[in-house]
């Protein structure tokens, strides 16, 4: 997701009384599916990150002074990050039990999780955090055994058992500590586009923020949480996107773009709502899950939206749900 040092405030997600809960039966389509989704801010509406740095850290004062450090270019995600997860002096365990006070999980993913897995539609997290913090939170939340068919893909972690000492183990070893470009040259060397039965695979990737951008791109759908960045890059520049306020809403799209291909396509061939460049995404997943994954990182211009004092306008709202549809029929730019 997000760098951890930029990511969007918290959102609330009110509760919706009386509401009941999604058919997450098997939907009897041919085609496979594959989920990407970010953590901080999709998933959960906190960022786990955050939560230890403020509690446990520098503070929200000084994490703000670092994000203004990076967004003006005086020092990279790298650095800043290294010195946000040094500040850190809190054992695990006990960091953990404030997670699990401080953090609010989206009201409908563990429902929509169940359909991906009784549809056998593999979920995979991208994020740019610490991959046993996310774990922890997710076996917390969801429980082990649903948590366990969920591949997370992050930095990895060396935390010293007092608590003393947190620092990341970077994916790779640039100034970003994830390279696009060697990224996308592991996903060349993985196994062929097509999937097992001979389809291709619809690729859909689920976000929040700017940050995803370059991991959004590569989706035949995606989906953007409505009032956040993503969105509002994507009506700025006209990228196709489906707007969403919980899982719910992502269920019950993916449901209508199933059935729909089902009637086109029969499974075969290409998706009804195939983008060419989501090939990469594909490579890497041929299986069930992605095995080998770096968090992209975003363009200058990406990075710039971070802050909308110097960057655009509010999103405006998609219309209705043909316009939604008529937006995921493009490929994504």
């Amino acid at each position: 997701m997000a760098p951890v040092a930029i990511t969007p405030p918290p959102v609330e997600v009110k509760a919706r009384p009386g509401l009941q809960r999604a058919n997450t039966a098997n939907m009897g389509t041919k085609r496979k599916i594959i989920c990407f989704s970010d953590f901080d801010g999709t998933i959960f509406m906190q960022d786990t990150g955050h939560t230890l740095f403020d509690n446990f850290g520098c503070g929200p004062e000084r994490r703000a002074v670092l994000a203004h450090q990076m967004e003006s270019g005086e020092r990279t995600f790298r650095e800043v990050s290294d010195e946000l997860y040094a500040s850190l002096d809190v054992p695990f365990e006990d960091g953990f039990e404030v997670m699990k006070t401080a953090l609010d999980i989206d009201p409908d993913f563990q429902s929509f999780h169940e359909f991906c897995v009784n549809n056998t539609i593999p979920f995979n997290v991208i994020s740019a955090g610490l991959k046993p913090v996310l774990r922890k939170v997710l076996d917390h939340f969801i429980g082990e055994d649903m948590s366990k068919h969920i591949e997370i893909v992050a930095n990895d972690a060396k935390i010293a058992e007092d608590g003393s000492k947190w620092e990341a183990v970077w994916r790779h070893d640039t100034h970003l500590g994830h390279d696009k470009a060697q990224s996308i040259n592991e996903y060349r060397e993985m196994a062929a586009m097509q999937s097992d039965n001979g389809t291709i695979p619809l690729i859909v990737f689920i976000g929040d923020g700017v940050s995803d951008l370059p991991a959004a791109r590569e989706a035949d759908v995606l989906f953007a949480r409505r009032g956040l960045k993503l969105e509002e890059y994507c009506v700025e520049h006209n990228l196709p996107y489906i707007p969403f306020d919980t899982f719910a809403d992502i269920q019950r799209e993916v449901i209508k773009i199933a059935k729909i291909d089902d009637e086109k396509t029969h499974g075969k061939g290409l998706p009804t709502t195939f983008n060419p460049r989501a090939n990469m995404w594909r490579r890497a997943s041929s299986k069930t899950s992605v095995s080998l994954f770096a968090a992209l990182s975003p363009s200058k211009e990406e990075k710039a939206f971070m802050w909308p004092e110097t960057f655009t306008q509010p999103a405006t709202k998609v219309p209705n749900a043909d316009a939604a549809k008529a937006a995921v029929a493009a490929p994504v730019a």
